[in-house]
């Protein structure tokens, strides 16, 4: 293309009859891996974020999970579009065409006034964001020679986890900081200087792609895959707030249905001579199929997780943006390490599906830890309490999710290598836009029953106390009552900043029952202390249950992973 100035010849290793390898592959993989780390810093910093700016905006808890999913799945119904675009203009420019776009929408994101169009500029900067980050991933199998390839793929999963770092840590300290007054604002503002650094340094250093590889863009097949996904979707966030109702269920199943008919039309337009959004081919590669199925549950699982830990310890316990975020500092360590290490040693194509067996299984381990440090914890939470078990499930992630990229981009041949790397990150991208979905609408739902159950459980002691200060005991009975019905209307409610009617109607009800009492501040404090006793503990039980669906996710990928091959030096053409 005239507008590449620098060509990417194609890699050999030293010493071959080939050209050399390109001569700043590793300032242009640098290039890459910032775009990587601003996709994953927006990816998470919301969840950090997500109760200040609905304290300031207003909206529900589902606004919360979408500030998240409608992110997420935005880039997985864009990345397989995106990566085809690569294909066909040149990987190169769309690079460029993403990063100009996501700096922009990070902008209007900062701006934004009010929960609708923030979601609505979270989207467009995911759609951006799905243009940019397979062109990245798939210029890295044409910069490096196959020897310089593990080291290459080994060194993205020490990147994400230092991103994984960086994103709740940088969210937590910019909301602290309140720099010129932005508040939560500036954890989107940021992207301006670190957008157009890499626009800059993408258009010096990035190569031209060795040629076009497909002539058309399957708009079909995009219609059919975005319309699978967000029916699927939609239905799984907004489904508690609206009830449930049938035709949610009516859409979840037509989004199954309708990723079976993608595939149909894909392999249908491939034997007519089309070129198809996704290879068909790339799915008879047991390695690239099976690590597809598995890596979709493990992201599932890990996203959702994310959500659930940080809006558990910052609404739940109490704990400010930095806390929450230096509390999840032992997981993102231990992956960005062990990830590191992986990838230096080559584990992973030393080990192939055995290390996905073994991080999986670490990572339900650090889940059941997590289980038993919340269960048995007699008061508050310390942070020091979950570092063990944080660090175990940063382990597994670190040694599952190294293999998983590792194989994934070595299964595909090189004209395979943009559908490849577009459908596995959209696939990644749509299962953490379905975890926060699935376990944030769990978490949630459960929390209005957990929160009023608990307060059913410290009624014996509230009487008692209420009694002490003179209170009869038909007020006794009222106040019990009113606390159970507020405590599980204001962990269920959609708006923030509105005080349920049951809680008003409480709170007028402990007003008279105090002036009549012979100790009112007695009065007054014991509802106050049993109604955030109950809230903790309601917060603690469905944080428990969470954790079950995530630790039967990672069972689920576990037995999937039999599926691959066994140990290999290569996956180049897997298919047994």
């Amino acid at each position: 293309m005239a507008s590449d100035t620098h060509a990417a010849p194609a890699p050999t290793e030293a010493g071959g009859d080939g050209p050399a390898p390109y001569r700043w592959r590793w300032y242009a993989f640098a290039v890459v891996l910032v775009a990587t780390m601003m996709d994953i810093l927006d990816a998470l910093i919301t969840t950090i974020a997500g109760p200040s700016i609905r304290a300031d905006l207003g909206g529900s808890t589902t606004m919360i999970q979408w500030l998240t999913a409608g992110y997420t799945l935005a880039m997985a119904a864009g990345l397989i579009i995106g990566g085809r675009l690569g294909d066909i203009f040149g990987r190169r420019r769309m690079f460029l065409v993403g990063v100009a776009g996501f700096t922009l929408c990070s902008i209007l994101c900062g701006l934004a006034q009010g929960p609708d169009s923030l979601v609505l500029f979270r989207v467009l900067q995911g759609l951006c964001g799905a243009v940019m980050i397979p062109q990245g991933l798939g210029l890295i199998k044409e910069l490096f020679p196959p020897r310089e390839l593990p080291l290459a793929f080994g060194s993205i999963g020490p990147i994400v986890g230092l991103a994984n770092i960086a994103g709740p840590i940088v969210g937590g300290w910019l909301l602290s900081a309140d720099l010129f007054g932005t508040g939560w604002r500036m954890i989107f503002l940021v992207n301006l200087p670190l957008g157009v650094v890499c626009f800059f340094a993408a258009a010096k250093l990035l190569p031209a792609s060795p040629g076009r590889t497909a002539s058309r863009l399957d708009l079909v097949g995009a219609a059919i895959v975005a319309s699978a996904a967000l029916l699927l979707v939609f239905p799984v966030v907004q489904g508690r707030e609206l009830g449930w109702p049938l035709w949610t269920f009516a859409s979840m199943a037509a989004g199954v249905v309708l990723f079976g008919v993608f595939g149909r039309y894909e392999s249908h337009r491939q034997r007519r001579g089309g070129d198809p959004l996704v290879i068909p081919g790339l799915f008879r590669k047991r390695a690239f199929s099976g690590a597809l199925v598995a890596g979709s549950l493990m992201f599932c699982a890990v996203i959702g997780f994310t959500l659930v830990f940080t809006l558990y310890v910052q609404t739940g316990l109490g704990y400010s943006p930095l806390k929450a975020a230096m509390t999840s500092l032992p997981q993102v360590l231990g992956s960005a390490v062990v990830a590191l290490v992986v990838g230096r040693i080559g584990l992973a194509a030393k080990l192939g599906r055995a290390l996905i067996h073994i991080g999986t299984a670490t990572m339900l381990a650090g889940i059941v830890g997590l289980w038993f440090t919340v269960n048995l914890a007699s008061g508050d939470v310390g942070a020091l309490w979950f570092a063990p078990s944080l660090a175990v499930v940063g382990v597994g992630m670190g040694l599952g999710m190294s293999s998983l990229y590792y194989t994934v981009n070595t299964s595909a041949e090189p004209h395979e290598s943009g559908s490849a790397s577009g459908t596995f990150t959209a696939v990644q991208q749509f299962s953490g836009a379905l975890g926060i979905a699935v376990i944030g609408t769990v978490f949630f739902g459960l929390l209005g029953g957990q929160v009023a159950s608990q307060a059913d459980g410290l009624a014996p002691a509230l009487r008692a106390e209420l009694a002490a200060a003179g209170v009869a005991a038909d007020g006794r009975d009222r106040i019990v009552a009113g606390l159970r019905a507020c405590g599980g209307d204001r962990s269920a409610s959609e708006d923030a900043g509105e005080v349920p009617a049951s809680c008003r109607e409480l709170d007028r009800e402990v007003d008279r029952l105090a002036r009549s009492a012979s100790d009112p501040s007695v009065v007054r404090e014991a509802v106050r202390e049993a109604g955030a006793e109950a809230a903790r503990r309601g917060y603690d039980s469905a944080f428990e249950r969470a954790l079950w669906v995530m630790a039967g996710l990672f069972a689920v990928a576990f037995a999937v992973a039999f599926v691959l091959p066994r140990a290999r030096q290569t996956f180049q053409g897997a298919d047994g």
